[in-house]
């Protein structure tokens, strides 16, 4: 083993442990060798847990490595699982095996209470769970375990655990593909020529970034992504992405006394996570109230055409300068992507809804197959209300670089 992988296993005593980096960079058996070692030292009270994707990927990525003596040697004869069980046992003490395909998953946690628990590819959890199993690891000295591969800088896990290490009771370690030395130099080779470019990044260095396939890969939050805006001499749109079991967003869009597009401010009702739907009627209470919080009267109010009724909603309340939006779906990417590219177009951090959307919003790979550019229509709302806004607007803006495109200072 490493002398990265002996030190994580030493240093594994916080309340969250996270093993994260690069595929067959060693970060699974370093996790399973200090889950293991928890185990055997655990008090009798509190369940153990061990949690995944599904029952089949726990086993597979788990128990058949644990039980693996050319890895584990002795310890792994005390290991035992019947394919299909929801229990294993480890050291003679019984461990139940939770999977977490979806947000319903976290209704399986209600109720217990747990000392250890191990996550197999955290990423792939659905936050609910994730947060109720925090909740749930509620015995002194309760600890959990998990392991990733890196995915969206934008991750909750990423945004709300791993960047945030220092004011939580979490560490966390991070693997290369080169830190695993027990891979043969012709593997290592192999694999490192296999992938490339953002890919690389991910699989080989084990960097957080947006995958191959994202349609917005030029984002760059250093960039793009700005903490004071300067002063805004036009708004020329609230761009409006209707939904009502799906989020409702509207989006800001203004010129900077700089010359440059900002999407200033964000307004965003998710009816999944208020627990709570509302009317049309209702939407334009909270649209016309935002908008005043704001302090803005847009030039123009840009909206889903595909929500007739909130449009005729605020018509018959008299909204001024509402119009359905364009919805030449590559065109309007192509405008956003053309604006990014040139650094002409930047976001407010407070709009952390479209932020975490655009840097998850990727082509469909079944349209691609057919000959098609088309988003996978997957937590799309904020990039539909920005690509509404731009491309609806786009006489009143692109006068504003009459040579084009151009990179801006």
């Amino acid at each position: 083993m490493s002398r990265k992988q002996l030190r994580s296993i030493g240093q594994a005593t916080a309340r969250i442990n996270i093993w994260h980096g690069a595929v067959r960079s060693g970060k699974t058996i370093a996790s399973l060798l200090a889950f293991v070692i928890a185990v055997a030292t655990a008090a009798p009270s509190g369940l153990i847990l061990i949690c995944g994707r599904s029952l089949q990927t726990i086993e597979r990525n788990v128990l058949d490595p644990l039980q693996d003596e050319s890895v584990f040697g002795p310890l792994a004869r005390h290991v035992r699982h019947t394919r299909g069980a929801t229990t294993a046992t480890i050291l003679g003490r019984t461990v139940h095996l939770i999977g977490a395909s979806d947000a319903r998953s976290e209704g399986r946690l209600r109720g217990l209470t747990a000392q250890l628990a191990y996550v197999d590819e955290a990423t792939l959890m659905p936050e609910g769970f994730w947060t109720q199993l925090l909740a749930r690891l509620s015995v002194p000295g309760a600890r959990l375990f998990a392991t990733t591969n890196p995915d969206s800088p934008r991750h909750w896990l990423k945004k709300t655990y791993l960047d945030r290490a220092h004011d939580l009771d979490l560490r966390a370690w991070h693997f290369r593909l080169a830190d695993n030395p027990s891979l043969a130099d012709a593997y290592v080779a192999a694999l490192s020529a296999e992938y490339t470019g953002l890919w690389y990044r991910r699989m080989i260095d084990g960097a957080w970034c947006v995958a191959e396939g994202a349609i917005y890969d030029m984002l760059d939050e250093a960039r793009h992504v700005v903490t004071e805006l300067p002063p805004i001499s036009r708004y020329l749109a609230c761009g409006v992405d209707y939904g009502t079991t799906n989020p409702f967003v509207a989006l800001l869009l203004g010129i900077g006394a700089d010359g440059n597009l900002y999407v200033t401010a964000e307004y965003r009702h998710d009816s999944r996570q208020a627990h709570r739907s509302m009317t049309d009627a209702e939407y334009d209470k909270a649209l016309r109230a935002w908008l005043q919080t704001q302090g803005v009267a847009p030039e123009w109010t840009v909206i889903d055409p595909s929500a007739a009724s909130f449009i005729e909603q605020l018509h018959r309340t008299g909204l001024p300068n509402l119009t359905p939006a364009d919805n030449t779906v590559t065109d309007g990417i192509r405008s956003v992507s053309s604006l990014l590219a040139a650094g002409r177009l930047r976001i407010h951090a407070s709009c952390e809804g479209l932020l975490t959307e655009m840097s998850g919003y990727t082509w469909d790979p079944k349209a691609s197959e057919r000959g098609e550019d088309a988003p996978l229509k997957v937590d799309d709302h904020g990039p539909d209300a920005l690509r509404y806004a731009i491309r609806t607007t786009e006489a009143l803006w692109r006068p504003l670089f009459p040579a084009g495109l151009t990179k801006a200072a």
